[in-house]
């Protein structure tokens, strides 16, 4: 009995060890081969929808086998897809997430109820599919938009929340009929491909309504509402905005969780509801996805209990990471992902609330940023540790530290993140706090 017990584990850990060496294969090919925009930037852009169409033209459109929720906007569109995912599987349905960019692994960009999708499936999908890759010429963001879309017909999931990449009229996933449109706000990022106004801005991220669809825009901002109520009713899309709505105010908050009293139509909804997230920002984004879940067809039974067991598990519920995100404590270390001008002021004015003695910043960006306009966010007061992502987009050190210097902003360049992290905390007091952040691509290398 024992050496048949052997065996069967000898076979099993081969065939573990197998997919591993597998799925790194794959993921080299598709890091490698493929354009990919988060590693180095406008090359690998495309300016249509033909490849992704022709793509999912091959599988047999699977996105036309459940229904989808559709979300773009400049910032807080990934917290949103999450708590929205939350809401909905607490409820008991199969939710896919498809969000963008990962931090640590692949995987992380295609979910069901929080579970990453498999190596294997990965991994089968990139080998049967070659023969197609190499005919068409597609992008690494199409080719991963197709893999969630296929993945989710073949879990046959019962609803997918989708985010939009960059922009959203010309975005892969922008093929798919949703069920219903959610737009956050309107910020500036990507200017090269979005255009330099938020008006123009907007009319990229309104690109994603469809006719007769309705859509959920998250801020009323004076700029672009003009933008989406026009596009909606050209679309005849009943157009909401959730803050019109919605009234999320903070009440306090601990490194697990944060509460907040939340209005609905100016009454009471939730007193001290305690949510999984951290970012007095979190407020716009809670208020768009309830407004979200309110827009959904009828079909679609929501409980209130369940919305609240959903916002306090949310982390649980869909493996969320990266925003706000609490690394250790004594002194605290924190990471997040704000990589833009709306995000870095909003964590900025989160960080002047906290009671600590110093900060100190693990700070590295790509070299596609408005360097300047980013580094005007940040406190002169405080102590600055540059590095550069570990990837080809990322900014030279030497000359993050020598702009942030210009703008009265001190510090040391280091020769990766990890060596900068490793300085922040060794200064810092136990009443002191770490920020690691400046892009995506710098919070994946510590969490």
């Amino acid at each position: 009995m024992s050496i048949y017990l052997f065996t069967l584990f000898y076979f099993w850990a081969m065939k573990k060890e197998n997919i591993y060496t597998r799925f790194n294969s794959t993921l080299n090919y598709m890091y490698t081969q493929l354009p990919m925009f988060q590693r180095v930037g406008s090359q690998a852009m495309k300016k249509d929808l033909t490849n992704i169409k022709l793509l999912c033209e091959h599988l047999g459109n699977p996105f036309e086998e459940y229904p989808c929720i559709h979300i773009a906007g400049t910032n807080g569109k990934g917290s949103t897809a999450h708590l929205i995912s939350a809401m909905l599987q607490e409820h008991g349905y199969k939710v896919g997430l498809y969000t963008s960019p990962h931090y640590r692994d692949f995987r992380e960009r295609i979910k069901i109820d929080g579970k990453y999708i498999s190596r294997k499936h990965v991994v089968d999908f990139i080998e049967n599919n070659k023969i197609v890759f190499e005919k068409i010429r597609p992008s690494f963001f199409e080719i991963t938009v197709a893999l969630a879309f296929d993945f989710f017909a073949k879990e046959k999931v019962d609803i997918a929340v989708i985010e939009t990449g960059l922009g959203g009229r010309l975005d892969s996933t922008n093929i798919i009929t949703p069920i219903l449109s959610v737009i956050t706000n309107i910020s500036f990022d990507h200017q090269q491909f979005l255009g330099n106004t938020l008006k123009k801005i907007a009319g990229e991220k309104a690109g994603i309504i469809k006719k007769n669809i309705p859509v959920v825009i998250g801020e009323t901002q004076e700029e672009t509402i003009s933008v989406f109520e026009k596009k909606a009713k050209a679309k005849k899309s009943e157009i909401t905005f959730a803050d019109q709505n919605y009234r999320v105010v903070k009440k306090s908050e601990n490194l697990t969780h944060t509460k907040f009293d939340i209005f609905k139509n100016g009454k009471a909804f939730f007193s001290n509801q305690k949510i999984n997230l951290h970012g007095d920002y979190q407020a716009k984004n809670i208020g768009t996805a309830l407004q979200a879940i309110d827009s959904l067809p009828s079909s679609f039974e929501i409980k209130k209990s369940k919305i609240s067991s959903a916002f306090s598990s949310l982390k649980s519920l869909t493996n969320f990471k990266g925003r706000w995100q609490v690394l250790q404590k004594d002194p605290i270390v924190l990471c997040d992902s704000a990589h833009n001008e709306a995000g870095l002021s909003l964590a900025m004015n989160q960080l002047n609330s906290l009671k600590i003695n110093e900060l100190h910043f693990v700070l590295g960006m790509v070299n596609d940023k408005s360097i300047e306009k980013m580094l005007n966010f940040f406190p002169k007061d405080a102590s600055f540790y540059f590095c550069k992502p570990n990837i080809p987009r990322g900014l030279d050190v030497e000359k993050l530290a020598q702009k942030a210097a210009e703008l009265g902003l001190t510090g040391r360049a280091y020769s990766s993140v990890k060596n900068a992290l490793r300085a922040a905390k060794k200064k810092a007091g136990k009443k002191d706090l770490v920020y690691v952040g400046g892009s995506t691509f710098v919070v994946a290398e510590v969490i």
